[in-house]
């Protein structure tokens, strides 16, 4: 017998001793019941026939009492103890998870894209908990936590999967909400009971990988409680938590615990971010460039698509959209054409799924014709705005048909991927926002309603450059917005405003915001009066079509001759 099965054998006599001991004392009471039975038998069949009619009618009655009792009782005891066997008073605490062997989760590594870097880290994790021994020898510590730190839909959760299928251990997954409940010590209570599972099964199996999905859930920073007894079960839980992270020290358990969060690191704990807790941190972040290709690549060669469909086409117009988000993406242009009856997958079925997915799905709104023309211009003014005064940005598709809550939409795409923004890049997005409104302006003398979101957008961009980076004219630098604050630290309510700023500094940031704004706009119109003919067919054009894609938005600027400016 390997050791493996010895485990096993004393795990299970651990875990049902009281059962087996209980069968064990109903066999030697069967046995005397047997033997005692004989015995009557025999006393019974020697005995004279006035003894025999006393004994029937004194058993008789003893019989009837106890038969009586037992009606009674029994339903009673038998729910009683079938409520004990369920956990009665503690059933909150139970916790009904089943550990999956790593084998029956079955993605590899290969199934892994769109997170190079997080794959690599994720790699190296496996080979230090498989090959243990080796890091032993030198006198290393095994790890104890990862912790996996990204935005939705990146792929944490695939890549701990990934981790328990390569290392080939028992995978137990939980999310943070499943430890919170009503009751102050039911989260504790839990935690203590997955890490005692966790525990013995990597006593038998020789490791155990724990997965708590949405960590921030169980792992905020502590507080004080306001009186309702939340804030105290989330702190006792958390507690227990790290008590048992440290417990994972008394012995060498092979036990992993793998946590993943979409809140920022700043929103847990310190305690549990601290050495000997989560010792190792993996960033899974957004696809680059050559990931977003390799996904499309992945998750379309279980649909049919046309061979002439251009893969990095579709990564340069998917920027910043997750994994999940590419899934999606492909899924919904497979129903599109479906929808269609094509029995391909082309760009257009892609370029709209990703219009249904960005903007919603098309619903018909009737517009008189003077509508539908101010519109038309609404977007035209966007889209000249942005092909030649906002050189970071290409226009995908212009559109007049009513989509979510919007009449239109122009929808730009950032030509590269960009991690460190400009002055000139957001000088550009100000000056693109504010196309729709000079064209209002210039072609219907008057303005609508519709540019509200577009100052809104105006209004941030040159607000941050002015308020936060630095970006005025003024030569005043520095952060102000940490000067007007809300928190509780200076005495106040939350949500209460106290300003460190005089009225002066006020009055010059504002300034500054709007000589921003008013310079954009005078570079705006001069475009706009100079490019009027380009605007009008622009507008035309999607009078005439309703919606102008990548291609036909470029074959429009081309016939007047025009062509991008280069990226400062």
């Amino acid at each position: 017998m390997n050791k493996k099965n010895t485990r096993k054998i004393k795990l299970f006599l651990q875990f049902h001793w009281l059962g087996l001991t209980i069968a064990l004392l109903a066999t030697i009471l069967g046995i005397s019941f047997i033997f005692f039975l004989r015995n009557a038998i025999t006393a019974w069949t020697t005995s004279e026939s006035y003894f025999k009619k006393a004994a029937l009618a004194q058993y008789g009655l003893f019989f009837y009492i106890f038969l009586v009792l037992h009606v009674i009782s029994l339903p009673l005891s038998g729910a009683l103890w079938i409520w004990l066997m369920r956990g009665g008073h503690m059933k909150f605490t139970h916790l009904h998870k089943k550990a999956v062997e790593g084998k029956e989760i079955s993605i590899h590594w290969s199934d892994v894209i769109g997170m190079e870097e997080g794959k690599q880290e994720a790699m190296e994790v496996v080979r230090l908990v498989v090959d243990r021994a080796q890091l032993q020898l030198i006198g290393g510590k095994i790890l104890r936590g990862i912790l996996m730190i990204g935005p939705p839909g990146c792929g944490k959760t695939y890549l701990a999967k990934a981790i328990a299928t390569e290392a080939n251990m028992p995978f137990l997954s939980m999310s943070g909400s499943e430890f919170i409940e009503m009751f102050v010590g039911v989260g504790a209570s839990r935690i203590r009971k997955l890490f005692k599972q966790a525990r013995q099964l990597a006593y038998v199996e020789g490791g155990c990988i724990i997965f708590i999905d949405e960590l921030d859930a169980v792992g905020a920073q502590r507080a004080a409680d306001r009186g309702f007894g939340g804030q105290t079960e989330s702190n006792t839980t958390l507690n227990q938590l790290l008590v048992e992270m440290d417990g994972l020290k008394e012995k060498d358990y092979n036990v992993v615990l793998i946590g993943a969060t979409n809140a920022p690191e700043t929103f847990l704990d310190q305690a549990l971010l601290r050495p000997g807790r989560f010792d190792r941190k993996i960033y899974v972040d957004l696809p680059n460039l050559e990931e977003r290709e390799k996904l499309f690549a992945y998750y379309l060669k279980d649909v049919k698509y046309d061979a002439s469909l251009d893969l990095p086409r579709l990564a340069r117009m998917a920027v910043r959209k997750s994994p999940a988000d590419i899934s999606n993406l492909v899924r919904e242009a497979a129903l599109i054409a479906v929808r269609n009856k094509k029995e391909r997958i082309g760009l257009k079925e892609i370029t709209e799924a990703m219009d249904r997915v960005e903007m919603g799905i098309k619903h018909k709104v009737i517009f008189n014709e003077g509508e539908r023309k101010k519109v038309a211009y609404h977007e035209a003014g966007h889209a000249v705005a942005t092909y030649f005064l906002q050189p970071f940005h290409d226009v995908f598709k212009a559109t007049i048909t009513a989509r979510g809550g919007a009449l239109g939409m122009v929808v730009p795409h950032p030509r590269e991927e960009l991690h460190v923004h400009t002055k000139e890049e957001w000088l550009g997005q100000i000056k693109s926002s504010l196309g729709s409104y000079v064209a209002e302006k210039l072609k219907f003398n008057t303005t609508t309603t519709g540019v509200a979101s577009d100052f809104h957008q105006a209004m941030w961009y040159a607000h941050q450059m002015v308020w936060r980076f630095g970006m005025g004219n003024s030569g005043l630098i520095g952060d102000y917005t940490l000067l007007e604050t809300s928190h509780s630290e200076y005495g106040v309510f939350r949500g209460e405003k106290v300003s460190f700023l005089s009225e002066k500094i006020k009055e010059q940031l504002n300034q500054e915001t709007q000589d921003i704004l008013q310079g954009c706009l005078k570079e705006v119109e001069i475009l706009l009066k100079k490019e009027s003919p380009l605007l009008d067919r622009f507008a035309e054009e999607l009078l005439k079509k309703e919606e102008l894609d990548y291609d036909e938005i470029e074959a429009i600027f081309k016939e007047f001759g025009k062509s991008r400016p280069a990226v400062i």
